[in-house]
């Protein structure tokens, strides 16, 4: 069986961070499957393709060559991985993500990638579906408060002029889009290790995961 890790967790949980860490930390591959969805969002939205254009939408998935480099996620030859991360994209984001022929196409190439490599994926389904059989579970979460908080410096930091209510709402609106919509919600699986990293550095979080992780191993 494949070293497979899966971190799933609602939106600025800090998914991405701890599971780049952990991945270097086991010398795995990390697949981040959130910038999947934000890069199909973004490609979308510069077409002006709206998420009920189902039609349209698959054509233009068909036209995309999606890979990693190291942090980067690279679309047909482009390093998006900053563009992807503004708020515009992340207001549209779970509008896509719920498609099921994005949802479907996406899922098939997380699975390739995880049956070819050892990896960390982090997301909203990995462990409820995605990687369903992975040995490694973690439910990283915070409150709404927590990761607006941390999305906002984040954004700050680079320079992004950003209002903190407008992050809150928009992360507690995401929180109830993904947590209801019909095609594989996020929810914690039953065999997953729930994390509340509120008062939690990230160092923290990372050590806890890598002990958990060594002792079972």
């Amino acid at each position: 069986m494949r070293l497979n890790i899966a971190i799933d967790g609602p939106a600025g949980a800090g998914k991405s961070t701890i599971a780049k860490l952990v991945a270097k930390k086991f010398g795995l591959m990390y697949i981040n499957t959130g910038a999947m969805y934000r890069a199909v969002t973004l490609m979308a939205m510069r077409k002006n393709i709206k998420a009920s254009d189902v039609k349209n939408l698959c054509d233009l998935m068909e036209s995309l060559s999606m890979h990693f480099e190291n942090d980067k996620l690279i679309v047909n030859e482009e390093d998006v991985s900053e563009e992807i991360l503004l708020p515009k994209t992340s207001q549209n984001v779970s509008n896509y993500a719920s498609i099921l022929e994005v949802r479907e196409k996406l899922v098939h190439l997380q699975k390739e990638m995880a049956g070819r490599y050892d990896v960390v994926m982090d997301g909203r389904d990995i462990g409820t579906f995605v990687l369903n059989n992975a040995p490694f579970k973690f439910y990283l979460t915070a409150t709404p408060e927590e990761r607006a908080k941390r999305r906002y410096n984040e954004l700050m930091e680079k320079h992004v002029k950003v209002c903190y209510d407008d992050i809150l709402n928009d992360i507690i609106k995401r929180d109830h889009i993904d947590s209801t919509r019909k095609i594989n919600p996020l929810t914690k699986a039953k065999d997953a290790v729930e994390i509340d990293s509120s008062s939690m550095g990230i160092k923290e979080v990372v050590d806890y995961i890598v002990k958990y992780i060594e002792k079972s191993l």
